[in-house]
């Protein structure tokens, strides 16, 4: 499932890593760059695992924020995925959609326009 959530971010979910780097390069193909595009799935290490591989970023504090970084210490991993994603733009409702998503073990790919 892919979708155009708002005209700052494109979201799309993939079934694992290999098809998560696939996405990566087809994206950096139409134009992002590799500050631009994210990678996340539920598991920390396997996201750090793709985001390595396919040479993507990590949401971190400069999407987030310090606030939503440090809270993310005493979150649960779904709170933080959602906290995660809603960063990028994306609404609440869009973000339980996408870390339901997660839980089922697939990643999520997501580019963001510099504002």
């Amino acid at each position: 499932m892919s979708s155009m959530n708002n005209t700052q971010a494109y979201a799309k979910v993939v079934p694992n890593g290999v098809q998560a780097v696939q996405e990566v390069e087809e994206l950096r193909r139409t134009g992002y760059s590799d500050d631009q595009i994210f990678v996340l799935a539920h598991e920390e290490s396997r996201t750090d695992r793709i985001a390595e591989t396919a040479a993507a970023s990590e949401i971190g504090m400069k999407e987030e924020g310090m606030m939503d970084t440090v809270a993310n210490l005493f979150r649960s991993r779904g709170d933080e995925l959602r906290a995660k994603i809603t960063s990028l733009g994306f609404t609440d409702h869009e973000a339980d959609f996408y870390e339901k998503e997660l839980d089922l073990g697939k990643v999520l790919v997501i580019a963001k326009q510099k504002s």
